[in-house]
């Protein structure tokens, strides 16, 4: 027990590790955070179509020369805003919308990569996640976006809480809807966005997707469900960061397969008390 002590104290020592738990954690929190809402409206896959835009986004930026994330941010804020509105005004409804406006994106991201850079280590370090690929800027602009998550979460709370249970009895009661719709496909833009670096597009999704159901296994209240939600959301991140350091494993697709081993874990625990 020692030993290990001794190996993971060494493994923060490291610069690289320190940014990944910086910046994994709280994109965690975020993700947990919109994921209750998200799972509850019904709409958990726009993180999934909006990491396929994310990539897109950067293929292009990487074929521009831009700089991938600050170009990224706004491309995939504008799908969002997107998606909703033609959720909303046409005849194409919700997984419709995500796969039209996800594929579109991605073909152009990779057809404009191709004809440039080629796919690269660099985008490819998108697609599946890398650590080693985080920058100093890369973890300044995670904590700063996520610090904002949080707080407009935690600010308009209550019309969250409204929106999510109830749209039409939200919008009796003088809550403009629409508004704050857009306000959470925004927020999970942004930090869609900011954990493809580390868990990759591929896998990004699940951080919105799994530590919700997890939560919902064993708590009934919207808080209660919040709060273990991001509870398991982080631990899950921080023992995944610790375990694929130790066993030389892809850190975004160990994270993925220890909240499938929790969930399955408060699943069981769920059933022993709802006897």
């Amino acid at each position: 027990m020692t030993d290990l002590f001794e190996y993971i104290s060494v493994m923060f020592s490291y610069t690289f590790i320190l940014r990944a738990l910086i910046a994994g954690a709280l994109v965690s929190l975020c993700a947990a955070l919109l994921g209750v809402s998200l799972v509850l409206k019904k709409y958990s896959m726009i993180g999934d179509g909006l990491s396929h835009v994310g990539f897109g986004a950067i293929a292009l930026a990487t074929a521009l020369n831009f700089a991938p994330m600050k170009f990224t941010v706004p491309v995939v804020i504008v799908a969002a805003v997107l998606l909703l509105r033609v959720s909303e005004s046409s005849k194409i409804k919700g997984d419709s919308a995500i796969a039209m406006i996800s594929t579109g994106a991605l073909a152009v991201g990779i057809l404009a990569a191709s004809m440039t850079t080629g796919m690269n280590t660099d985008i490819n370090s998108y697609l599946f996640g890398s650590i080693l690929a985080m920058t100093k800027e890369d973890v300044v602009l995670s904590a700063v976006l996520s610090v904002v998550v949080i707080i407009l979460f935690i600010v308009f709370y209550n019309k969250i809480f409204a929106v999510t249970f109830d749209e039409n009895f939200a919008a009796a009661t003088g809550t403009n809807v629409k508004a704050y719709n857009m306000l959470i496909a925004v927020l999970t833009s942004v930090t869609v966005v900011l954990g493809m670096r580390m868990m990759g597009a591929l896998l990004i999704s699940s951080l919105i997707i799994f530590p919700s159901l997890t939560a919902m296994r064993v708590c009934k209240k919207f808080k209660s469900v919040i709060f273990v939600s991001a509870v398991v959301s982080v631990l899950c991140f921080v023992v995944g960061l610790i375990i694929s350091y130790i066993a030389s494993t892809p850190t975004g697709a160990t994270v993925v397969v220890l909240n499938i081993a929790v969930f399955l874990i408060f699943a069981a625990a769920g059933k022993i008390i709802n006897k």
